[in-house]
């Protein structure tokens, strides 16, 4: 089992920046993707960021250049720096652990609203 404790979340102005965390715990091996996704009201879960225990990062085209993906991979933990945030990243975001399963945390809540 993984256990997550994300934090980070909260109401920021359009333009603004948040800094999310994601630090897991459980039962797993030292290699893993965790990344995060979002899920706006009314739609369907989508990716926007993903890093690799050797530090390769993707993102989603619509958070490119403003997102930043980082790792601290001894404590299991990531972060999602978001800058020029943008009324549409209003969504609850979700931290995902992948190794082999997958395994997701419980969910922050950003809203981006003046």
């Amino acid at each position: 089992q993984v256990q997550f404790v994300e934090s980070g979340g909260g109401l920021v102005q359009p333009g603004g920046s948040l800094r999310l965390s994601c630090a897991a715990s459980g039962s797993f091996l030292g290699i893993w993707t965790m990344g995060w996704y979002r899920q706006a009201p009314g739609k369907q879960r989508e990716f926007v960021a993903i890093i690799t225990t050797g530090g390769v990062t993707n993102y989603a085209d619509s958070v490119k250049g403003r997102f930043t993906i980082t790792r601290e991979h001894a404590k299991n933990t990531v972060y999602l720096q978001m800058n020029s945030l943008k009324p549409k990243g209003t969504a609850v975001y979700y931290c995902k652990l992948v190794m082999g399963a997958e395994f997701w945390g419980q969910g922050t809540q950003v809203a981006v609203s003046s």
